[in-house]
């Protein structure tokens, strides 16, 4: 890999770790991907426990629709790539025979080329960056380094990313139930233990997440 394109990875991974949202992450990830390796289109889909995947972004709606395609067949590089190799080149979806299904459907939607690279860390799979074209044979052996350089970087920051907006998901839950338990004690002059209990009693009973119990009072005022 040239120097030039060394440097604006080491850039990359510096902006997208001061990225402070996982959509903003992505963002960056799928413009660097698509103006660097000079490709059609990029996506990028997450992996959510060990079997849902979804497309977090990309920059055209084709790609959430082939995406969908793979799920539907039950085959197709992305699958392939969470699982088994790191990486995956499809140099022309009208010759390739390894997803046969999956790829005459891709075919007929006009992409004849797919790089797609796993997303990992050394604790986990976060999902896979997957590049496209409409010319067959459009990524060389320089494409598919930068790939699978740029999925590294990737998969540190958007595993940050997710981790951070965990945390301030659950810090602003935090707050909110505390919200809830002070009008409940300022109304019925309770102590903040029984004020919960109240709470957790609601959510039992009308199965809703104690999160949502606590929004739905602080919003309304009441419980019901």
């Amino acid at each position: 890999m040239a120097n030039g394109d060394a440097e604006e990875l080491a850039q990359l991974a510096i902006a997208l770790h001061d990225e402070p949202t996982l959509t903003e992450t992505v963002e960056m990830v799928l413009e660097y991907a698509v103006q660097t390796l000079n490709c059609d289109y990029a996506g990028v889909t997450f992996v959510h426990g060990r079997s849902r995947v979804e497309t977090a972004a990309a920059t055209d709606p084709l790609i959430e629709k082939l995406d969908l395609l793979q799920i539907e067949c039950g085959e197709g590089p992305d699958l392939d790539v969470l699982l088994g190799p790191v990486g995956v080149l499809v140099t022309d979806t009208q010759t390739e025979t390894r997803w046969p299904t999956w790829a005459r459907q891709v075919s007929s939607h006009g992409i004849r080329s797919l790089l797609s690279v796993r997303m990992y860390t050394s604790a986990t799979t976060v999902g896979t960056l997957n590049l496209y074209d409409t010319a067959p044979y459009c990524f060389d052996l320089r494409d598919q380094e930068i790939a699978h350089l740029l999925a590294r970087h990737a998969a540190v920051a958007l595993a940050s990313a997710r981790t951070t907006e965990n945390l301030w998901m659950a810090v602003d839950a935090r707050k909110l139930i505390g919200q809830a338990q002070g009008i409940l004690m300022e109304r019925y002059s309770l102590s903040a233990d029984k004020a919960f209990a109240v709470l957790m009693r609601y959510s039992q009973q009308n199965n809703v997440k104690l999160k949502d119990v606590a929004q739905h009072l602080v919003d309304g005022r009441e419980l019901s």
